[in-house]
Formats: C-alpha cells, structure tokens, sequence
C-alpha cells in the first residue's frame, strides 16, 4: 500500500473526530471571572450545602427578566449615615493590594463616584453590623465586555458578604454571579436590571453573623429589593464570599466597615445612605 493515501485517510479521520478549537470545552484552567472572559459558568465547582447545584453551576437556570417600575429618587431618612452625598469621599478610605490604606482614588463627578481601575476597594471608616443600606450603581453606557468582564462590582457587607453588581441587561454569565445575587450561593429570584446609563437601586436589609468563640450559631441573612423588586428574601451566606469555592465563616467583630469592590472596571456609584438597626431579639 502506497504511503500517501494511507496518510491522508488517517488525517481525515482524526480531523473527524477533534473539534474545531472554537468549539472545544474549556476545562478547569478557566481563567477568573475578573480576567475579562464571557464565563457562563462552571461543572468543576464544589457542591452548595442543601442544594442540587453546584458553586457558579452552568446549568443552573438563570433568573427570568423583569421591567422594573421607573426610577424614584430616594432621599435618605432622618436617621441614616449618609456615605456618599455625590460631593467628596470623607466618610470613605482604600484599600491597595497587601492590606494598606490610602486616599481614595476613585473620580468624584457629576454627583457620583466612578472605579479608577487597579486602585483597590473602598472602604467606610465607620463599622455596621445589622443594617439598612441604600446604594445606587449605573454601568456607563460605553462598557465593553462579557460575562463577568463588564460591570463588574460588588457591595460587601463587613467587607466579606457580598451581592453582585454586574451588567445583566443586556449580558449573561452563571445564575449565582448576576446583579443582585449573593455571588455563588443564590441568584436573584428575578432580573430587574436596567439598561447601561441608566441608574439601578439596592435596599438592603442585612442581619449580621452571630457567633460563640470561633463557632457561628447564626449566619448572616440578608434581604435584597432590586430597582424595587424583591430579589432576595431573608436567603442566607454560607461563609465570606469567595470565587469558586464555599464560603466558610471565621469569627469577627460584631460590627465591621462596608466596601465597595474595584474588579478593574468602571462601575459609577452615588446616594449611598445606610441605617444602623438595634439587635434582633
């Protein structure tokens, strides 16, 4: 037998049986969310205590899409700490990689507060524990990006317990990782996200871990209206919040700042106002 046809016969086959590289399933060497990459999802993820799903699931099915009432402007209570008046950033400071602290870097215009890339989270100088928070988040109009790339956000209660902020009007990633879930753990029961340029609300009501030692005895909960919408019902954390993974609990102070996450993206910010609420019975 004549070598070339032999040759060509077996490219043909093996040409048959390898997919194109476009269509080939990328395995656990995904890169993280934040590195820009439109991930729907995972199927090499731990398991969620006390659900069918897996953390970041690619087959968890994603919250339907609502139209939300339109926008009213919520002024703070008597009562509230007003963090952000859409003037200055006194009542906040930045965390840079390793832990340090440093003047924010964040862009003060136009009554909101925009993410300089890279210059690390803020951070409120004053600590909360259960709390009634009021936060606004728009994703400007000219983002560009997939998945987890394009506005990617997050508000973190005690620096540690966080809901997503992320464009999700327009672009989809895995169920637990959209606007309003607690990233990787539950999704929002609906999506009520508004359209880039426009300005989307979170009303938070959160109640704080409680622990005896090093052991939790109760977890935090958190309830969630999004642009009015209840996405959130008293659902709660499993631990810190953590890509990937389970979050487990580590025994802290009963009272900790709250911070706003800098993934490398432009996520404006502005009316920020939060309520100190006195212990639950």
């Amino acid at each position: 037998m004549k070598l070339l046809p032999l040759i060509l016969l077996t490219a043909s086959l093996l040409s048959a049986q390898t997919p194109p590289a476009a269509t080939q399933k990328k395995g656990p060497s995904n890169p993280p969310p934040e590195a820009g990459d439109d991930v729907r999802g995972y199927n090499d993820t731990p398991q969620l205590p006390g659900q069918k799903w897996k953390v970041h699931d690619i087959t968890r099915p994603r919250p339907v899409k609502v139209t939300p009432a339109p926008y009213v402007n919520e002024a703070p209570p008597a009562d509230a700490i007003v963090l952000f008046d859409g003037k200055d950033l006194s009542k906040w400071t930045q965390q840079v990689r390793g832990g340090g602290t440093q003047e924010p870097k964040w862009k003060v215009e136009d009554g909101y507060i925009e993410i300089v890339p890279r210059t690390g989270k803020l951070i409120t100088k004053e600590s909360f524990g259960d709390c009634q928070l009021h936060v606004e988040w728009q994703i400007p109009k000219t983002s560009v990006g997939n998945g987890q790339g394009i506005g990617n956000s997050g508000v973190e209660l005690m620096t540690r317990y966080e809901i997503q902020v992320l464009e999700s009007n327009e672009h989809q990633t895995y169920a637990d990782g959209g606007a309003g879930a607690i990233y990787g753990v539950w999704p929002p029961l609906v999506n009520p996200s508004r359209p880039m340029g426009e300005w989307n609300a979170y009303d938070i009501f959160f109640e704080a871990p409680k622990f005896e030692g090093d052991k939790v005895v109760k977890p935090a909960y958190i309830t969630v209206l999004f642009n009015g919408v209840l996405v959130q019902n008293h659902k709660d954390f499993l631990g810190t919040t953590i890509w990937r993974q389970v979050g487990t609990y580590k025994a802290h102070p009963a009272e900790q700042p709250l911070s706003l996450q800098d993934h490398s993206q432009p996520v404006r910010y502005r009316n920020i106002w939060i309520r100190k609420l006195s212990a639950t019975n």
